[in-house]
């Protein structure tokens, strides 16, 4: 997202999840280690503190997972530095890599920049393999973090698995369907067909309302769908004759072309004023998206908003993170057993439940408070549900160093086509001389 810089769905706020609700000892008891608790002999007391950095949100706080595990472990205190903007924070990351200093115990990673990492700096990071079952998780996520050799030097967290989150009744007064099985239906041959449905939109549009928010948003669902996407399987840049790129260019083209979205990057103050004025019919909408939208759409939206399944069959994600232990750290032992507990299933169920984290752990699909999850904000869509199979059915996609740089460069040069009436042929220029300058 753009708050972060790369996509990843890191500035989500709290929306409640309607489920049934875990037992305590559960959360608090499962996942964690028999010897994560014993003392650092730095500490002359016995106690240490754990320091965690991350960007955005990562929902420990919202979940109170930092203080159930200070109760588990009354020697260890957690503390969480947070930067708001990825895109400051992970400069920052590789000049404490480079320097061996000011690094956290724990340090979180976005799935834009996870390949850069796992090729120039997985040596100064801990194999988790050593100590997580990398088959806990859905397949292609810890592959992501894993190095030819074999190591992990990532947990997962969250993931972004693609929905369609819409206005039920704005869909209604537009007289297209609004039932979330209908919806579907309408949209099942893939993202032509929304938008034709937007099409249908614009022709009875209720008056000051567009068919969707951003059409660069629109992009990156496309693109999102195919395992290949910006570099091949030899790590070379392919971006310029990505099959899934054009396919997601051109139907972001034709979008601006045809007025069928308002022209709004995401997250920008002008976005959240769209939802906040109820001016957007629908959005591209991975997991983390639904409290972007709760929180920005406000108490009169409540319950006119729903969740239906993305356009076309093939599953996609957008974003996610994961947690990496740096060996330059003070207390690497106590580290990887936070690492451990936060993303196993018990936990990751209470990060989905309190801040809408869809969990990367599969164990934790079948825990009621993911299982069973609802929405109330969107008319009680069940998106445990929803979110949990596309999860498992989403390609393993080929990841580069320079992702992020690339997606951004081209949401750019769309959101320029929108704003500014930039024609297909020049922004497609400017957007591949930005990014060849900044790859090489």
């Amino acid at each position: 997202m753009r708050i972060t810089g790369t996509g990843g769905g890191r500035g989500r706020r709290v929306a409640a999840l309607t489920t049934s609700v875990l037992a305590a000892s559960a959360v608090l008891l499962t996942g964690c280690g028999s010897d994560g608790g014993d003392s650092d002999a730095s500490g002359s007391d016995g106690n240490i503190t754990l320091t965690v950095q991350d960007y955005g949100q990562f929902g420990y706080k919202e979940a109170g997972l930092f203080e159930q595990y200070h109760k588990l472990h009354p020697n260890i205190t957690v503390k969480e530095e947070v930067t708001a903007n990825e895109q400051d924070y992970y400069p920052k990351l590789l000049q404490q890599l480079n320097t061996g200093s000011g690094l956290g115990d724990v340090t979180g990673l976005e799935v834009g920049r996870i390949k850069e990492v796992v090729d120039t700096q997985a040596d100064k990071f801990v194999d988790l393999s050593k100590s997580i079952d990398v088959n806990d998780w859905v397949s292609w996520k810890e592959k992501q973090a894993t190095t030819k050799d074999g190591a992990v030097i990532g947990a997962g967290t969250d993931i972004g698995p693609m929905s369609l989150c819409y206005r039920k009744d704005l869909f209604e007064q537009a007289g297209l369907p609004s039932d979330r099985e209908d919806v579907a239906k309408a949209v099942a041959g893939g993202w032509q067909d929304y938008l034709k449905l937007g099409e249908q939109y614009k022709a009875k549009a209720p008056k000051g309302t567009f068919f969707m928010d951003s059409a660069s948003a629109m992009y990156n669902a496309v693109v999102s769908s195919d395992a290949q996407q910006y570099y091949d399987a030899d790590g070379k840049a392919v971006y310029k004759d990505s099959p899934a790129v054009k396919k997601g260019w051109d139907l972001a083209a034709e979008a601006a072309q045809k007025k069928l979205s308002q022209g709004l990057p995401q997250f920008t103050d002008a976005w959240t004023a769209a939802l906040r004025k109820g001016s957007v019919a629908s959005v591209a909408c991975p997991a983390w998206m639904a409290n972007q939208i709760s929180n920005n759409s406000g108490d009169a939206y409540k319950g006119k908003w729903d969740i239906s399944r993305a356009p076309g069959s093939t599953a996609a994600n957008w974003g996610g993170s994961f947690l990496a232990v740096p060996k330059a750290g003070k207390h690497v032992k106590e580290a990887t057993e936070l690492v451990k507990w936060l993303t196993a299933p018990e936990q990751q169920a209470a990060l989905f439940k309190a801040a809408g984290l869809f969990p990367s752990n599969k164990g934790a699909y079948e825990l009621p408070d993911v299982k069973n999850a609802k929405l109330e904000y969107f008319n009680n869509a069940p998106v445990g549900q929803i979110y949990a199979e596309e999860a498992q059915s989403i390609p393993e996609a080929v990841l580069g160093p320079k992702d992020g740089v690339i997606k951004d460069s081209i949401s750019n040069q769309i959101n320029n086509m929108e704003q500014r009436g930039t024609k297909p042929a020049d922004a497609w220029k400017a957007a591949t001389e930005t990014i060849d300058k900044a790859i090489g």
